[in-house]
């Protein structure tokens, strides 16, 4: 039942680099199911992540004879110590407020403490679930998609300056230099009606994407972007393209589980203190 052993067999010769038996990968599958859910429901009590990191991609899974689009919801914590661990993960429905809300009251029951900054995209539903579970919490938008949305926005020739600018702005270190780099693009672009679109853009959103600003400089870095959380994301599409398309939500759920534990047990980058705890 579920993935094809052949499929399968090849994710499991990924994941421990050496070639094995079908009746291996057999009875692999069967013993992993308990083992990737022991590991998805653990305690999250134990210590406390003032940073998370929560981002979604999509999958395609057999469900009723139909293939269908479902979301891999996916959370990292950071904890005091500046070790990153992957506190959440469940596959669901399309992004909404109520699968967000879901998500994330499903790391609360676990133990999950209020963090003091979680870091996403700009999905409403998202935003409107990060406000609700985790009062007293700061949200940062991810300034790689917002830059990302005001380049877009700008005018298609001769924006280079525009762009230069905009970059010099997120590379600031200091909040006064930041804030003046952002009087200063108001100042030379708001006179001309065709920066209009991206000048709005960067006003609405601005002060979601510093939030990072208000942490101490070592941490900034590794709280201001998804980009670590997009990463496993490509890494997961690695393996998910050998299945194609999963079975049932379940073998989903199974071997992304199984994936996600390889990788944080044996991937070096990933294990690396990110910064360390100031000695109070």
């Amino acid at each position: 039942n579920g993935v094809s052993t052949r499929k399968v067999t090849k994710v499991v010769e990924q994941l421990c680099g050496e070639s094995v038996s079908k009746s291996f990968v057999s009875s692999l599958t069967a013993k992993l199911d308990p083992v990737v859910k022991e590991w998805a429901n653990r305690a999250l009590n134990t210590k406390y992540y003032p940073y998370v990191l929560a981002d979604a991609m999509y999958i395609k899974v057999r469900e009723h004879n139909r293939v269908v689009s479902k979301a891999v919801y996916l959370a990292f914590g950071i904890d005091e110590e500046g070790h990153r661990e992957i506190i959440g993960l469940q596959v669901d429905h399309n992004e909404s407020f109520k699968s967000w809300s879901s998500f994330f009251s499903s790391l609360i029951s676990r133990g999950l403490q209020s963090p003091k900054l979680v870091i996403s995209d700009a999905h409403e539903g998202l935003k409107k679930a990060i406000q609700q579970c985790f009062v007293g919490t700061s949200w940062q938008r991810c300034t790689v998609h917002f830059k990302r949305n005001v380049i877009e926005a700008l005018p298609k020739k001769n924006s280079e300056e525009a762009v230069s600018l905009l970059k010099s702005l997120f590379a600031a270190e200091e909040m006064d230099t930041l804030r003046k780099l952002k009087e200063l693009f108001f100042q030379k672009y708001e006179r001309e009606a065709k920066y209009e679109k991206s000048l709005k853009i960067l006003d609405d959103g601005f002060e979601d994407s510093i939030q990072y600003m208000n942490f101490p400089i070592p941490h900034r870095k590794h709280i201001r972007t998804t980009n670590s959380v997009e990463r496993m994301n490509r890494e997961i599409r690695r393996r998910e393209k050998v299945i194609g398309i999963f079975p049932n939500t379940q073998s989903a759920f199974r071997l992304i589980g199984a994936t996600l534990m390889s990788y944080t047990k044996t991937n070096a980058n990933w294990n690396r203190k990110l910064f360390t705890k100031k000695k109070s």
